[in-house]
Parts: C-alpha cells; structure tokens; sequence
C-alpha cells in the first residue's frame, strides 16, 4: 500500500503555500495525502514558523505529544520544515530525538531524498541550505483551492527590521521573471482557479534583481490581459517602496481588486525609527489617502505590533491615532515578542507584560469600533462574494455559505432557494443585512448566482496541481515496470 502524508502548517501565507509544494513534491514521489478517517499517517511533516514565540511552543508540544505514538507506530516518520527548523536545525533533534528530518526554507523540494535516506540510515536528517537552492515555484504543487491560488513573485527580504526574524530564515530577496510568473498564473487559470495572490515578503520591491523600481505595477497591468482571471490580490507590500503608479495599476486594472494590506506596525514616529521602518506616519497617511483618492471603495488592512522596546504611552495614543484617520477595514494586531537573534530583543525598555496585555486590548477596542463602522456603510448594498470553503465556523448550524467580496472582506450569506446549487468556487451577487467588526452577513434571497469552472472542478474533487521538474528524487513503492521490449536493438 502506498504510504500516507499530511502536513501541518504554522504562520503566514508563504508557509500555506509552501506546503502545497511540499505536498505536491510527496505526491509526485508516491505518497498519499492522510485520508479523513486514518489516526496517524506514516509521514507528519510540520511547515513551521518563527516570527513568534509561541511557534516554538505549539510546535515543541506537538512533538512531545508524538512520542508515544512513534512508539507504537514505529515505520512512522516525522519531518521539521520552515523558518523554525531554519533557525533551531539540529537542535530540534537534540530536543526531540524522534524527530526524523529536518530541513529548511531554502531546500523543500530536498524532502524525498531525505525521507528516504532517514529511512534506509535508521538515522535523523537534518539538512538546511544558507541560500536558496532552487527556486520554490518550479517544484511540483499540489493546490488547497479549486479557485484560489497563491503565486510567489519573489522569495526573501531585503528590510532589515529591528523586530523581524524572517530575512535571516529566508535569505535576500530573490525575483522571478515575469514571463514566469504569468506562465504560472494562466497555467492556474487553465485548470478553473478564479483569483490568484501575488506572494512576496515585500512585493512592491519586486524588480530589485533585475532593475526596475517599476516593475509590479507593470506586473499588475499584465495580469489584466489574462482571459478568464477574475480576481488578483497580492501580499503585503511595504510603505517605504509604494509608489503612485501601483495605485494607478490598482485602479485601472479591471481584475486588481480593491484591496490592500499595507503594515503599518506603529503610528509613531519614534518607534518607527528604532523599528528601522523607513517611512513615518504622515507618508503612511498620504499613501492611504491617494489610494482611496483613486479608490474610494478600496478596503485597506494592516499589521500593528504593540509594546515594542521603549514604546511609551504617547507613542501608543500616536497608533491609535494612525488607526483612527485611516479607517482600517481590519487589523492583524500583535503583542510585540521578542526573538532571539534581532536587534530589538537585547534593546533598552522592555515593557511589561502588563502594561503591553492593556495597551493592547484598548487597541482591539479602537479597531473594532472603527471596522464595525466602516462595515455599517455597506448594509444595504449588493456585493459580489466568490463563494469559499471554511471561512465561515458557524455556517452549518445558521445554514448560510460563506465567501470574500471583491475587497476582500467575509461575507456570510443565505443561499435561500439556491440551496444544493451554489458550491465553492461559484459567484454570487447578495445584498448585505448585517454588520459586525470582522463580517458581513446576507440573509435574504441571492440576487444571483453564477456557476463557474472553479464550482465544476470543486463538485468533481478535483485539485489543481502544479507539474514541477523532478530529477533522480526516489519514489515510494516499488518501480514502474519496463516497457516491452520491441525489435531490433532493443531487444539486446
């Protein structure tokens, strides 16, 4: 029988996309995705993450939970990937000596190999590369979604926040070329995806390998070219590299939704400056108010980390300020954590865990006022959702389905006499009833419904997979037989 894999992963969406290399590389090598009703299947990998601490905790606990069960199980193994295992390597061995692999940011498609020889030496892997091996799109994919994909334009970051981890597990940035990036985009759209998100640590400084300060917007006009792409996202830009003519691409690019996740991470210009962000409040504010200029409709969210080193409380009510004159759709907001191995961990001014837990909760309060405002305004209005999968915890009890609206906020709504009919993927056209901080519901009849490829492929079970190029990876079970031989010399 084949072996099985499921994959766990920790963190933000360059992880989630990592893992659907990683299980495309597994499947391509003869490994069967863990089905619903299995315990334990006979390969665990966990993507991790490091931007935090409690990744280390969750991720240490887990392992420690599996002790016993590679026990019982012992063919069983256990594979540590992502910006964890960059940071930590052989230590998770040392602390977890049941662990079978591991291995890092820049060697994914390395993973077979490793496994197998894990496997064959009865003894721990642990591989990780200082720099990028290959770049991760031309490994083999295997999509979550039937109509939403994730597109990496580049890998790595060249910021050097005081806060921030990730360039030191994910290298310097590294670009694609846009002929490839569109190549993987239409390829996506073949096979029925609806919306793809542009991934990049920093996406509007996409060009810096190749010299064109230039060159997303001109990428964003040219997905606009793409038949049969109905949405295109893309995550997270940076304010010290946004330029006006990303805006005029957002704005007339029929496909580029109205939407934006901009960091702002502190309003206050101190803070910002020991942040080693190199734009202050008042260019964050002038980017925002030209986007809406061009987009009165855009929706805009952020980042905001609270209690940073030496944050005092005036620097605290300068956010809250930022986050009132911007009217933020909604906000990742976060408790600053120290990371080893950042300049911000050994700073003066550590606060308190108290003064940081209160100073954050008023923060929440800020945003949720200001969010379940700006989603008041849309009651009453029609918008389009693309209809998801999971979005929505509560949507079998109450009934409804669930989906994004163009600008990417959650919409829960009644299928009412569409019933059976509308399935992930589809398009639906609904008027909003209800508002709360983080969603909007829509409880009356569907104004209309349309049904699409991507609905098509998701009522089949249908993944999309992205093929990649794999040379002399093992494959698991036995080998695929010769064909016969014919005449001639051949038959020698």
């Amino acid at each position: 029988m084949a072996k099985t894999y499921n994959v766990v992963t920790y963190g933000c969406q360059m992880n989630v996309h990592d893992s659907e290399r990683i299980s495309g590389l597994l499947e391509q090598a003869g490994y069967v995705r863990m089905g619903t009703g299995d315990e334990h299947p006979d390969v665990l990998v966990f993507n991790t993450c490091a931007v935090r601490e409690n990744a280390d905790n969750r991720l240490y606990g887990n392992l420690g939970h599996l002790r016993p069960v590679k026990t019982r199980k012992p063919g069983m193994q256990i594979a540590v990937g992502g910006c964890l295992a960059q940071k930590d390597r052989g230590e998770i061995v040392r602390k977890a000596p049941w662990v079978d692999v591991v291995f890092g940011t820049h060697n994914i498609g390395s993973l077979p190999v490793l496994l197998e020889r894990a496997r064959h030496n009865a003894a721990a892997e642990v591989e990780i590369l200082e720099s990028l091996d290959v770049f991760p799109s031309t490994l083999p994919t295997r999509r979550e979604s039937t109509y939403a994909g994730w597109v990496s334009i580049s890998v790595g970051c060249n910021n050097t926040c005081t806060f921030c981890i990730v360039p030191a597990l994910r290298g310097k940035e590294k670009d694609r070329r846009p002929g490839d990036i569109l190549a993987e985009v239409r390829a996506l759209v073949d096979t029925g995806v609806l919306e793809v998100t542009l991934l990049g640590q920093n996406v509007n400084s996409y060009g810096v390998e190749f010299g064109d300060r230039y060159a997303f917007g001109k990428l964003l006009r040219a997905t606009g070219e793409i038949d049969g792409l109905e949405r295109v996202r893309f995550t997270s830009p940076h304010p010290k590299d946004f330029t006006d003519d990303v805006i005029a691409a957002m704005a007339a690019t029929p496909n580029v939704c109205h939407s934006l996740h901009m960091p702002l991470q502190s309003g206050s210009d101190a803070v910002l400056r020991a942040m080693r962000r190199s734009y202050r409040s008042e260019r964050y504010l002038g980017i925002i108010d030209r986007v809406r200029a061009a987009m009165p409709d855009a929706a805009i969210t952020t980042d905001i980390i609270v209690g940073f080193p030496g944050e005092t409380e005036a620097d605290f009510q300068a956010t809250l300020d930022v986050v009132r004159a911007a009217r933020f759709s909604s906000a990742f907001t976060f408790q600053y954590s120290k990371r080893p191995g950042t300049p911000a961990a050994t700073m003066d001014g550590q606060l308190p865990k108290q003064v940081v837990q209160e100073r954050y909760e008023r923060l929440i309060a800020c945003v949720e006022e200001i969010t379940w405002a700006e989603n008041r305004k849309l009651v009453g209005q029609t918008v389009e959702v693309l209809v998801a999968v999971g979005e929505g915890r509560k949507d079998e009890r109450t009934g409804r389905m669930s989906g994004r609206a163009r600008d990417g906020r959650l919409v829960h709504f009644d299928v009412g006499s569409l019933a059976g009919q509308v399935r992930p993927g589809d398009i639906v056209h609904t008027t909003v009833t209800y508002a709360a901080p983080h969603h909007l519901n829509a409880d009356g009849e569907p104004v209309s419904h349309r049904r699409t490829r991507a609905g098509d492929a998701a009522e089949a079970g249908r993944v999309p997979r992205t093929p990649g190029v794999l040379l002399g990876l093992p494959a698991v079970g036995p080998p695929a037989e010769l064909p016969a031989p014919t005449a001639g010399c051949a038959a020698h």
